[in-house]
């Protein structure tokens, strides 16, 4: 087993999840990329290892405990420990009361909130080994409160933000830095740009810029630990 530093990026994909891989690849650290398409991570992974970083791609469904279990067994074998655990995996659907299957509801709490617990629970025992570790969440607006149609959304990262809170005061003594990122508008990817191609550069989040964020989070000393924060482009009203 590796004894280098190691990243776990759940929820990979061309936006902030390539983007904060691509960081923490930068800083030396290996990376393990899991997401439910293999295709995604493996992208990702050629561009890290083109830059001379080491990554492994490991497809999973973030919503199944023995599949996430698997994956973080698969990474410490491959790479080593985790040593920060980045939680990006989402999930929107927006239907209103009478549109919204109760199978709809359960998938998308699944994958907006459970799977954060998942993933916590794997990186946990390594950390808590060492006595220190970071975990990582990624929220939206809809963490803060529930607009019309988005409920299906907003009941997962509702449920996510308290996970954060619960494990921030639990493991916060034992070394463990426990943050949640509210991303609070919308993200500069392909599909955003495909979306609305007449929008302003100005009011997109870019990936980068949010990914420069995260790696701060997992930086921070443990005498002035963030444990939320909000980041929104400079035209985004709020």
């Amino acid at each position: 087993m590796s004894s280098n530093r190691v990243a776990v990026v759940v929820g990979v994909g061309p936006g902030l999840g390539a983007a904060v891989s691509r960081r923490f690849a930068s800083a030396g650290f290996s990376i393990g990329l899991v997401a439910r398409t293999a295709a995604t991570c493996e992208a990702v992974q050629r561009e890290i290892e083109q830059a001379g970083g080491r990554a492994l791609s490991v497809p999973a469904d973030a919503a199944d405990p023995a599949s996430i279990a698997a994956a973080f067994a698969r990474v410490k074998e491959a790479l080593g420990p985790a040593e920060a655990m980045i939680y990006n995996a989402g999930v929107f659907r927006m239907a209103g009361a009478l549109e919204l299957t109760p199978r709809e509801l359960e998938d998308a709490w699944k994958i907006n909130c459970l799977g954060g617990f998942l993933s916590a629970q794997a990186a946990l025992p390594d950390m808590l080994a060492r006595g220190r570790g970071t975990l990582l969440f990624t929220g939206a607006t809809a963490s803060l409160r529930g607009g019309a149609r988005f409920a299906a959304l907003a009941v997962g990262k509702f449920g996510l933000r308290a996970l954060a809170q619960s494990l921030a005061r639990e493991l916060g003594p034992r070394g463990i830095h426990v943050a949640h990122v509210i991303i609070d508008g919308l993200i500069d990817t392909p599909r955003v740009r495909a979306m609305a191609p007449d929008r302003d550069a100005a009011a997109l989040l870019a990936p980068e810029a949010l990914a420069e964020t995260y790696f701060q989070l997992h930086a921070q000393p443990p005498s002035a630990w963030t444990h939320e924060i909000d980041v929104r482009p400079s035209a985004e009203k709020f």
